[in-house]
């Protein structure tokens, strides 16, 4: 009886479980969607990973609970290397004048988009892997827009997609694929900037509209060459993407500025956030080393690990300016002015260091996924924001009072160590902290399981197409209801036109003048 009962019950979780495809994004992207990955192993589905040879951050020949699938790409993994690195470079670089920033910038997108074109004709036009991928029946396609062409993807297998995005340009994502309303009043565009709130001034809706335009334009011509060329056929981007059949953000109202949503998008913010476990027992010790003062923790994510030796002994000087200790994740030159209180690492667990009783403050270069672990454990920041949706991040901190931000480029050592003696000895910026922290744990359901279960319910309802507004059938002039309100205006210009020739017919018909000559023959008659 126990075997037959042990029998059937692995037959139902044989039929529960499903097989899903991931196309993974780079660096920090891969890190919170493998959080997810990792919780769709654990519910015993099958998962396999697509990756490009020439990726610079997916350890695909590691073992895994999971499976690799490899396709050739034409590019090798250092050309791809070094493209990334260009692009960090484009915006360390604080010596170049505003046109070589413009020149970089260009090219800098041009080898970015060869890189594109190289990843998706090396995944489509390889009937080999389409072969396989289609004979493997996947349930649904999980996906990063750091991955290009998952969508098609998508299509050619005729399975449903997941998209997991956060960057940006996740608001154009949003606005024109996803189709969600984003009324620029009060949504502020991911501006490079980064200093638009939703509390916007007359000039500062002004610079929002341009910032809306410009990334309007930038979005809707970036790749639909390259998917024409993919498909063959004149091909807009959102043709594909706006089949998306759920979009798993990677934030929550902790971060956001309250918007409109459509069904179809679901907050999941924080997913990758863990309790803290035990340190090292030689980090543990210089952790308790630093008293009722604290530790401060310091990283600038995975894509910046060096800088120059001028800003590194800036910054290290202002390290020495505070009594906590420093646990700095460094791999470059030790600086020359590091001082006692100061110890670099090449890699640190960051999550459990914020979650130590004693991390008192965050430094941090604003990336999505350190700063809900800042978020999950309550610990204010001072932003060093650098590049993509950086800055945007950091000024949702800084408008909800829990960081202060400074420019990395310009900033001195004085600036720093007063920003960070601000965040220390200012309880106010712990007060904000704790009350988003407490925001972001008050909901019924962690954002891992929100995500996998939504992964499920897609693979449950074969999609999620009765989520999606009916706007994804309506083409741009009938979204914004042009053809009503030229309808409307006509059927007014009409009326108007009609009411003012008929008031000029009765005029004229009962005060125009009769003829004198024709008046004095009527008299003598």
């Amino acid at each position: 009886m126990i075997c037959g009962t042990i029998f059937v019950l692995v037959l139902l979780c044989g039929v529960e479980a499903g097989r899903v495809l991931v196309l993974p994004g780079e660096y920090s992207h891969w890190l919170n969607m493998r959080s997810i990955v990792d919780g769709l192993v654990e519910k015993n589905h099958s998962v396999t990973v697509l990756v490009s040879s020439s990726s610079p951050t997916v350890k695909y020949t590691r073992k895994e609970r999971f499976n690799y699938n490899v396709f050739k790409a034409n590019m090798k993994k250092e050309e791809a290397s070094a493209i990334w690195s260009d692009f960090i470079h484009l915006w360390m670089n604080d010596t170049v004048t505003t046109y070589e920033r413009f020149s970089m910038i260009r090219q800098v997108m041009s080898n970015f988009m060869e890189l594109a074109a190289d990843t998706c004709k090396g995944m489509l036009h390889n009937e080999d892997l389409l072969r396989t991928l289609r004979g493997s029946h996947y349930d649904v396609l999980l996906s990063d827009p750091m991955m290009p062409c998952a969508d098609l993807m998508a299509e050619t297998l005729k399975i449903p997609h997941v998209l997991s995005t956060r960057s940006t340009f996740s608001y154009n994502l949003e606005r024109f694929c996803g189709l969600i309303p984003t009324p620029p009043s009060y949504v502020p565009a991911a501006a490079v900037q980064g200093h638009l709130t939703d509390h916007m001034s007359f000039t500062e809706r002004v610079e929002n509209m341009l910032y809306y335009i410009m990334f309007s334009t930038i979005f809707r011509f970036s790749l639909n060459q390259l998917y024409t060329e993919i498909k063959g056929k004149p091909t807009n981007v959102c043709e594909t993407m706006g089949k998306t059949d759920i979009w798993l953000i990677r934030t929550y109202w902790d971060f956001e500025y309250p918007r409109p949503l459509v069904p179809n998008f679901k907050f999941v913010g924080g997913l990758h956030c863990k309790p803290a476990k035990p340190l090292s027992k030689e980090l543990e010790m210089f952790v308790q080393s630093s008293g009722d003062h604290g530790v401060v923790v310091f990283s600038l994510g995975s894509m910046v690990n060096i800088l120059t030796m001028e800003k590194a002994n800036t910054i290290a000087s202002a390290l020495g300016q505070i009594p906590q200790k420093v646990v700095w994740r460094y791999s470059g030159k030790t600086p020359e002015t590091l001082a006692p209180n100061t110890k670099l690492y090449d890699w640190i667990p960051q999550n459990d260091l914020l979650g130590h009783p004693k991390a008192k403050a965050f430094i941090t270069h604003g990336g999505t996924n350190g700063l809900y672990e800042a978020i999950y454990h309550g610990v204010p920041m001072v932003g060093l924001p650098q590049f993509a949706d950086q800055p945007d991040n950091m000024m949702h901190m800084k408008t909800k009072g829990a960081a202060v931000v400074l420019d990395i480029n310009t900033m001195e050592s004085k600036d720093l160590a007063d920003a960070l003696k601000t965040v220390l000895n200012n309880p106010t910026y712990k007060e904000s902290i704790m009350r988003l922290s407490r925001i972001h744990h008050d909901q019924p359901m962690k954002p891992l399981d929100q995500a996998v279960f939504w992964i499920e319910f897609v693979m449950r309802n074969k999609g999620a197409k009765h989520l999606q507004v009916q706007a994804h059938d309506l083409s741009w002039y009938q979204y914004h209801c042009l053809d009503v309100l030229a309808f409307l205006l006509s059927i007014v210009a009409l009326i108007t036109f009609l009411f003012i020739k008929t008031c000029s017919f009765f005029f004229r018909k009962c005060f125009r003048k009769t003829p004198v000559g024709k008046a004095q023959k009527n008299k003598k008659e």
